[in-house]
């Protein structure tokens, strides 16, 4: 019986003091988006070693849900400490107050140097000159292209600007024949457009973004530039969907020219035969004169109000941002770094098919950081993709285009008004 007791005191000791110890441990909840869900607990594991008094409990959120899901939190005060944002969302939430302002955490940081990021993402994350998230990694698109088609059509180079884009896919056309096309951009996308739109150097949306901009003579003609590829039938006016799969047509050369993001260069390499790996290339998008901007996309981190240990909060973004845990990211996802001393070595400044990214990263812009962006370029897709089957002008595009905005941004003039026309 005293044998049993002992037992008995040594086990309600055991777990008395073990559960102890999972008191005395700090959890930090972090959110993280589709694949780099699955890929951030393992970078996370030297964090935890760091820093012997922090779990960080990672939940794999759907991106096709991620939007809803971080909403249904906020309204249920059940957001998360620290999360990864798509770029577009920051002006949303930081209207909602919802994520913190990071000046002060950031400023005192020995690791965020704003110097070191690419401007253009940098500026995604800056909100009437607040600062409401560090960039995680950045998302561009610019041209994969056939360099050996291209040369069979006597084009020595990649194009760099408008004029050689069209002379190029013109030349390839005639070389190809009618049953294949120089450049494949879906009809149901808007990355191209906007990509043009901000190379014009005039605001998507205009009077403190107050109404759309699409009217004016630069994205008049921004747009008429999109819609002669289809209206010369240099591209197909088809979806994504309405082919077998991007990697199949392009070995066979149904299209030379594709407009994509850097996770295409794993995908071509693991795709295509190894006989065609020297046949295709990257280069940075054309311009109206030179060489062009692109989106500034990808996520950044942020860390909530509510949050109640925004220090250590703050500190997962801190680890998350050095340039070696950013170069180990990009090992396992293919992602690109935002600041350009994650870029040195080896793996990234060797890659043939990414010296373009890079360059690229230079010229990325942010698009307009209001809250109703995720609708306005649904109505941009809806329209342009309208305007390639019904054959409208770029002028016609353009007026249904603003109209639609000024529609969707109404609420904003209400209250911009009742604020004395202060900015939100």
């Amino acid at each position: 019986m005293f044998v049993v007791a002992v037992i008995g005191l040594c086990a309600l000791f055991a777990a008395c003091t073990n559960g102890s110890g999972e008191n005395d441990i700090l959890k930090i909840k972090f959110w993280a988006m589709g694949r780099e869900g699955e890929i951030v607990p393992e970078l996370l594991k030297e964090f935890e070693r760091e820093n012997p008094g922090v779990r960080v409990i990672v939940q794999q959120v759907p991106w096709t849900a991620a939007h809803e899901k971080l909403l249904t939190a906020f309204a249920g005060d059940s957001l998360p400490d620290v999360a990864q944002m798509g770029n577009t969302w920051i002006a949303e939430f930081a209207s909602l107050d919802a994520i913190a302002r990071l000046d002060e955490m950031a400023k005192a940081s020995s690791v965020i140097e704003e110097q070191d990021y690419f401007p253009g993402i940098w500026a995604t994350n800056r909100i009437a000159d607040a600062l409401y998230g560090v960039p995680w990694y950045v998302d561009t698109r610019l041209l994969f292209f056939r360099q050996d088609i291209l040369r069979a059509a006597g084009i020595g180079r990649p194009p760099r600007d408008w004029a050689e884009w069209m002379q190029a896919a013109t030349a390839v056309k005639q070389y190809v024949g009618n049953k294949n096309f120089a450049l494949f951009v879906p009809v149901n996308d808007f990355e191209m457009q906007i990509s043009l739109a901000l190379q014009q150097g005039v605001p998507l949306l205009r009077e403190g973004d107050r109404y759309g901009n699409f009217s004016s003579p630069e994205l008049v003609a921004a747009l008429d530039f999109y819609l002669d590829f289809f209206r010369k039938g240099l591209a197909p006016a088809s979806s994504e969907s309405a082919i077998s799969n991007v990697w199949d047509e392009f070995a066979r050369g149904y299209f030379t020219f594709y407009l994509t993001g850097p996770w295409n260069i794993g995908e071509f390499r693991r795709r295509l035969p190894a006989n065609m790996q020297d046949d295709w290339m990257t280069a940075i998008l054309p311009g109206p004169s030179g060489p062009g901007a692109s989106t500034a996309g990808g996520s950044s981190l942020v860390v909530f109000q509510h949050s109640a240990h925004q220090d250590v909060a703050f500190r997962l973004v801190e680890f998350l941002s050095r340039p070696e845990i950013q170069q180990q990211f990009y090992e396992l996802s293919g992602n690109l770094p935002p600041r350009r001393s994650s870029w040195r070595g080896d793996r990234l400044e060797s890659d043939p098919y990414v010296v373009a990214f890079r360059e690229q990263l230079e010229r990325v812009l942010p698009t307009p950081k209001v809250p109703e962006w995720e609708r306005i370029v649904q109505e941009l897709r809806m329209v342009t993709e309208r305007a390639v089957y019904e054959k409208w002008t770029a002028v016609e595009t353009a007026r249904e285009l603003d109209s639609r905005i000024d529609r969707i941004l109404e609420k904003r003039r209400w209250m911009l008004a009742r604020k004395g026309g202060a900015e939100s």
